[in-house]
């Protein structure tokens, strides 16, 4: 018999997060972009190093590291993202991460343009969720619309399955030959005459 699930008696019930999900896909976000942009700077850093290493022919970069300097969002910028990050509905959050880290893989940009980046794959986003939703509208007010009843159907027209108004040759040869019986356990259509 294990004694762990008694040794857990004193521990908090997990709470759930007193943030909306609107902040959770904020700070998700915008956590995402501060990472991509260290990375990009990394990348940047270590592609200047090793030009200057092929340039010097030697590496001095073990001596000392000098600090890099970091590049920043201005903070109008930053709100500027925030806003827009701001309409992501939870659910596109995920995909807009996905779209954003495969555009850095393919683009390497530079640290500057990690933001322009990254406004337009949120762009992209907003225009997706605009166009699904329009879609979902129209099913819905398709599916919302008024369906005319039976009623009005059978007054708008008869049930004549077998009459039709395009001549053929068999329909010539048959209306000089007699009707056939009628089968009892069939019903009778007669198509109606318009003169």
């Amino acid at each position: 018999m294990s004694l762990i699930p008694w040794l857990r008696w004193n521990e908090a019930p997990p709470r759930l997060s007193s943030r909306s999900p609107a902040e959770m896909v904020l700070e998700t976000l915008m956590v995402e972009l501060e990472g991509q942009m260290r990375e990009a700077e990394r990348q940047q850093w270590e592609r200047s190093n090793a030009v200057r290493k092929i340039c010097t022919g030697v590496d001095y970069s073990w001596l000392a590291s000098a600090p890099r300097p970091t590049y920043d969002l201005s903070p109008g910028e930053r709100l500027q993202l925030e806003d827009v990050c701001a309409k992501i509905h939870p659910s596109y959050c995920g995909p807009a991460i996905l779209r954003f880290r495969q555009l850095m893989a393919e683009q390497e940009p530079e640290v500057q343009e990690v933001s322009r980046l990254f406004r337009s794959v949120l762009q992209e986003v907003l225009e997706r969720m605009k166009q699904e939703e329009e879609a979902h509208k129209l099913t819905r007010q398709w599916s919302l619309r008024p369906r005319g009843s039976l009623a009005t159907f059978r007054s708008r027209a008869r049930i004549t399955p077998f009459a039709s108004d395009i001549r053929t040759i068999s329909q010539d040869v048959e209306r000089d030959a007699p009707p056939p019986p009628r089968t009892w356990s069939m019903p009778e259509f007669r198509a109606q005459k318009e003169d």
